[in-house]
C-alpha cells in the first residue's frame, strides 16, 4: 500500500514524518545541518539527491545563500511503495556587512610572489575535505571548542580598504593568545598545517559523512592528520597566525560543499558578542 503524502510548505521548524524519521535536530535556515535519525529502511533524498545513511544516521546542510525552496523525500527501501515527500521553505537570513579601513594593502591584496604558495595550499584543503570517514560522529552534540568574545558572525560580508571581499563563513571568538581549543565534537584529524598563508595554523576536523569543522589562526596544532580526537580533547591554541589582526579561533564548518553556521549547533555563549567590524582579520 502507498504511504505517499502530499507535498506540504514548511518553515524553519519542520515535524518529519515519522513513519521514516525517529528523530532530528537542527533548524532548516540557510546555514542550518539538519542530523536525523531514521527509521530502518529508509533513504532520504534532497532535491533527488541521495543522501549517504549510516546506521540509520543522516545529516544534510544548507548554505549561505542556499535557495529557500528545498525538497526532502523519504522512501521505505524495504516497501518502495511507501514515501514522503515534504517541500520546504528554509528561513532566510539577515547577513551583516562590516567595513575595515586602513590596513596595508598586503593583507588586503596577497602579494604576486604569494600566489604559488596560495595555489598548492588550496589544493591540499582540497584534498582534505575531499575525504569524508564512515562515521556517525555528527551525531553528537556540539559544543563551543572556546569560549570568549564573539568578534564576527556567520554570512557577514566584508569589505577591507573599500573593496567587497567574499562572506565571512565561520564564527570569530576572540580569546587570549595559548587559550586552549577543543575538539567540539568527535572525528577524525584530515589535515593539521603550521603555516597556512590565510589561515596560519589550520586543522580540519572530519566528523563523518562530510561534516567537517575546521580551525584557523592557532598558535599551535596538537594532533596530526589520522588522529581520532573525542569531544573536548585539545588540539591546539588560540593565535593571530596567517592573516589575522588579533588572537581567536575562527571555526568553520562544511557539509559536502556546503558551508554551514556552526553557532547554530551549539548552545549559546554566555560571553556578549563585540561591535560589528571589531577585531577582524582579513578574508
Amino acid at each position: 500500500m502507498s504511504a505517499m503524502l502530499a507535498p506540504v510548505a514548511m518553515a524553519a521548524s519542520v515535524d518529519l514524518p515519522k513513519p521514516f524519521v525517529a528523530q532530528h535536530r537542527g533548524q532548516f535556515t540557510q546555514g542550518g545541518l539538519i542530523v536525523m535519525q531514521l527509521q530502518p529502511h529508509t533513504q532520504v533524498f534532497l532535491n533527488d539527491a541521495p543522501i549517504d545513511v549510516l546506521d540509520n544516521q543522516a545529516v544534510i546542510g544548507f548554505g549561505r545563500d542556499a535557495p529557500l525552496q528545498q525538497q526532502l523525500k523519504f522512501v521505505d527501501m524495504a516497501a518502495k511503495t511507501q514515501t514522503a515527500v515534504l517541500e520546504l521553505t528554509l528561513r532566510p537570513r539577515d547577513y551583516q556587512i562590516q567595513r575595515i579601513e586602513g590596513l596595508p594593502q598586503k593583507m588586503v591584496t596577497p602579494p604576486a610572489e604569494a600566489l604559488e604558495k596560495i595555489r598548492r595550499q588550496g589544493k591540499i584543503k582540497r584534498a582534505a575535505r575531499a575525504q569524508s570517514v564512515r562515521q556517525t560522529w555528527f551525531a553528537e552534540p556540539f559544543v563551543w571548542p572556546v569560549e570568549g568574545r564573539i568578534s564576527g558572525v556567520y554570512g557577514s560580508q566584508r569589505f577591507y580598504n573599500g573593496e567587497p571581499r567574499r562572506p565571512h563563513f565561520g564564527v570569530d571568538i576572540a580569546a587570549p593568545r595559548k587559550t586552549p581549543v577543543r575538539a567540539p565534537a568527535s572525528g577524525r584529524v584530515s589535515l593539521a598545517e603550521t603555516d597556512m598563508y590565510f589561515e596560519g595554523g589550520l586543522i580540519f576536523i572530519d566528523h563523518g559523512l562530510s561534516v567537517t569543522s575546521v580551525f584557523m589562526h592557532l598558535d599551535s596544532v596538537n594532533v596530526a592528520v589520522g588522529d581520532i580526537v573525542q569531544q573536548g580533547d585539545v588540539i591546539g591554541r588560540v593565535g593571530s597566525t596567517g592573516r589575522s589582526t588579533g588572537p581567536h579561533l575562527d571555526w568553520r564548518m562544511y557539509w559536502q560543499q556546503q558551508r554551514i553556521d556552526p553557532a547554530l549547533l551549539v548552545p549559546p555563549m554566555t560571553a556578549k558578542p563585540s561591535r560589528a567590524g571589531k577585531g577582524k582579520k582579513p578574508q
